[in-house]
């Protein structure tokens, strides 16, 4: 099947694309580009030309075509998320690799990179060749699995990080857990430089963290709840920045929620360190004040800070500290959240609102269009090395068309996902994804 995408206002980074225009798909494959105004330019200088080929849009009629109006929306290549948990194999009840991409098609992205926390623990290649095959079977969207650092995620021991390479995993990490242990931190690092594939950091100095189910602060000693004070994320990021810098190796932060943890590491790309850094929608968006209530669905860890830390992450995210936006989608049963917040799982269903939340930063003027795709698509792909980045004619027909201007009320029983668990519930969010193509399959 074909599709043509028509009147578009077009947004591709990489080749320097922001204006109206139109796409053609074909066979999976970006077929052909063209900005309207360059090809009115084009043909008041030279008289009219055949159809188009060779990359280029060629007209005509076709009962296999599939015309797409996209007058006065974007198209974007598609989202990509390095930060996803699938929870497949082991936890289906809370989330599969089906509805989790189904999830991520209906929220616009396209790739998907599937955390290590599963059970069992993806630390050997068995595991993450099910994942890779689940996804190829059932999998809406690409999948890439993210390895785990140590067996089990235990900290004690590394993983067969070489093997796990070789079988398809694009980075890292042992999310959820710290390692806590500085020379197996160093090795991982050094494996990661042989490798050329990022280690992707949770850091939190657990000795500092123990017990703790909030943000440390005035508001967790009115409700009662052991706080978690923005220093248990800041000291584990200089560590891992003075272990990055050892061993030249290529380090990633996850989840960046404190002011601090942006000026360190602000200061640290000033010093020519290996490192990139995420944050995720909920630390620009929301603060400490949506736990009141004891609102377990406000749950996170690292957890939700103060109004200064959410202006914080928003100036790192447009000076360019800040690299990527990335959901850390992780869903939980309704069960596992109804319990007393200090027994109740972190984590919030993320990929369902993350584009909606992101383009409020579009809305405020603190990032601009290109800018929240390199954060969403161009980023990620770079900093893990997949060839996904970009509408580029040969490309996988990964795109989104977004409504910038739709609003509509977050509502979690609609979710696709399993996991219903959201703060956000009844907010109204301005722009949506109305089509999500993955390799020229069509969601809508």
């Amino acid at each position: 099947m074909k599709i043509l995408i028509k009147n578009a206002h077009i947004i591709d980074p990489l080749q320097g694309i922001d204006g109206i225009g139109d796409i053609l798909v074909e066979e999976g494959k970006i077929k052909g580009i063209e900005q309207k105004s360059r090809r009115a330019e084009e043909q008041k200088k030279t008289p009219p030309q055949p159809p188009l080929d060779k990359g280029g849009i060629k007209r005509g009629v076709d009962s296999e075509l599939r015309t797409i109006d996209a007058t006065g929306l974007y198209v974007l290549p598609g989202l990509i998320d390095m930060h996803t948990h699938l929870r497949e194999p082991g936890y289906e009840y809370k989330e599969t690799i089906k509805t989790g991409t189904a999830a991520a098609v209906k929220g616009g992205f396209t790739t998907v990179c599937a955390m290590p926390n599963t059970n069992p623990v993806n630390d050997n290649s068995s595991v993450t060749d099910f994942i890779i095959r689940k996804a190829i079977q059932e999998g809406a969207c690409a999948v890439y699995p993210i390895g785990a650092i140590t067996k089990g995620q235990k900290g004690e021991e590394l993983a067969e990080m070489g093997i796990m390479y070789a079988e398809g995993c694009v980075a890292f990490s042992d999310d959820g857990n710290p390692v806590m242990n500085s020379l197996i931190m160093r090795r991982a690092l050094e494996y990661s430089r042989a490798f050329k594939v990022p280690i992707i950091s949770h850091c939190e100095d657990t000795n500092l963290s123990e017990g703790g189910v909030m943000n440390e602060g005035l508001l967790s000693l009115t409700l009662g709840l052991k706080g978690i004070p923005s220093e248990a994320e800041e000291i584990m990021i200089c560590r891992d920045l003075a272990l990055a810098e050892l061993t030249g190796g290529k380090l990633h932060i996850a989840h960046v929620s404190t002011e601090g943890s942006v000026r360190i590491i602000r200061e640290a790309k000033k010093r020519g360190i290996n490192i990139t850094a995420e944050t995720c929608p909920h630390y620009f968006s929301i603060t400490e004040n949506t736990v009141e209530g004891y609102n377990t669905n406000a749950k996170v860890n690292p957890p939700l800070r103060t109004q200064k830390d959410v202006d914080a992450i928003k100036q790192g995210l447009k000076d360019g500290t800040i690299d990527v936006i990335a959901t850390d989608h992780a869903p939980h049963h309704r069960d596992e959240k109804l319990r007393e917040f200090d027994h109740a799982p972190s984590g919030i269903s993320g990929l369902e609102t993350a584009l909606g939340l992101s383009l409020n930063l579009v809305h405020e003027d603190v990032l601009t269009m290109r800018q929240l795709v390199e954060k969403m698509a161009v980023n990620p792909a770079n900093i893990l090395g997949l060839n996904k980045e970009t509408l580029k004619v040969g490309s996988d027909a990964d795109v989104v068309i977004v409504d910038v201007n739709k609003e509509y009320k977050v509502e979690a029983e609609g979710f696709i996902s399993k996991g219903k668990n959201t703060p956000f519930e009844g907010l109204v969010l301005k722009g949506m994804p109305v089509i999500t193509i993955c390799k020229g399959k069509i969601y809508e």
